[in-house]
């Protein structure tokens, strides 16, 4: 096995393990609040007891600091609509339910804000924004929307997206002679095929995904290459088998072996039909071609 198989599926039992890489618990500065500014909780009953409820389900759940910890918990609650359009956000309300000082909320609702999710103004406070306002394509709100109640849409949504994008990526890069990307491609077929013989559905999907986020940025198409993240997004959440990505198999091997082998010709028409074919063969084998949206 190549050296870079090897680091790849190291790092995949690694990062499996659930713990934290260092100073990954400290990326975000948490300042703590004077003594004098805690007061007891409000209670969080009546219709908006559910912002409770999540918090503390969710708290502690990922490595990522008290900041990092706050923007999931509160992005999955907005998502899932436990906290309904324009329903207003009270920072000390939220500092005290969850136990954390006002420079973590403060920039914790900044980065909902970018995505789309709140909209802070001045003699109006911090509101939940309609999911019109939203930024779908951030991988956050993708992993969010994917494991909340919109779970089946955004699931189809995702499948027809990638069954727009990629086998044009595809066939464009076929026209781009850059090798040290085509060989790293090759690479991770070969590390997709030895982890299947292992077993190692987790170094398989990582090498998965990093595979398509290349093939992507080989396309030389700089807006598809801002659609490369929403790809491994859609790679990691797409919460069953709906492609021939979903799951290892010796069909996935093979579609993902003829991507390479069109790409190293510069068969840019062979690229995109491979591409077709492992997006739409089920690892099963039922055909999933997208089927049109019912309106």
């Amino acid at each position: 096995m190549s050296t870079l198989a090897h680091t790849m599926m190291t790092a995949a039992r690694s990062a499996d393990s659930g713990l934290a890489g260092p100073g990954e618990l400290d990326r975000y500065p948490y300042a703590e609040a004077p003594a004098g500014d805690r007061v007891v909780a409000p209670s969080w009953d009546g219709p908006d007891h559910d912002l409770g409820r999540v918090g503390r389900r969710t708290a502690g759940s990922r490595g990522r600091g008290l900041h990092g910890q706050l923007v999931q918990q509160l992005g999955q609650m907005i998502v899932s609509g436990d906290l309904g359009a324009d329903r207003p956000l009270v920072p000390e309300e939220i500092g005290q339910r969850f136990e954390v000082s006002r420079t973590v909320v403060r920039e914790s609702l900044r980065v909902l804000e970018a995505k789309g999710l709140v909209s802070a103004r001045p003699n109006v406070g911090t509101r939940v924004r309609p999911v019109s306002d939203w930024n779908l394509l951030d991988p956050d709100i993708i992993e969010w929307r994917a494991f909340g109640p919109q779970r089946d849409d955004q699931r189809r949504e995702l499948s027809e997206l990638r069954w727009t994008i990629e086998p044009l990526a595809a066939r464009l890069a076929a026209g781009h002679g850059r090798e040290e990307v085509q060989q790293r491609l090759a690479d991770m077929v070969e590390i997709m095929g030895h982890a299947l013989s292992q077993g190692d559905g987790i170094t398989f999907s990582r090498a998965d995904a990093e595979f398509h986020s290349l093939l992507i940025q080989l396309a030389g198409n700089r807006m598809l290459e801002h659609l490369s993240g929403i790809v491994s997004a859609a790679l990691q959440v797409s919460g069953g088998p709906i492609t021939g990505c979903d799951r290892p198999t010796e069909a996935s091997l093979v579609h993902h072996s003829r991507i390479v082998d069109a790409l190293g010709t510069g068969d840019g028409p062979g690229a995109e039909a491979a591409m077709r074919q492992l997006l739409t063969v089920h690892p099963e084998g039922e055909r999933v071609v997208p089927a049109p949206r019912e309106h």
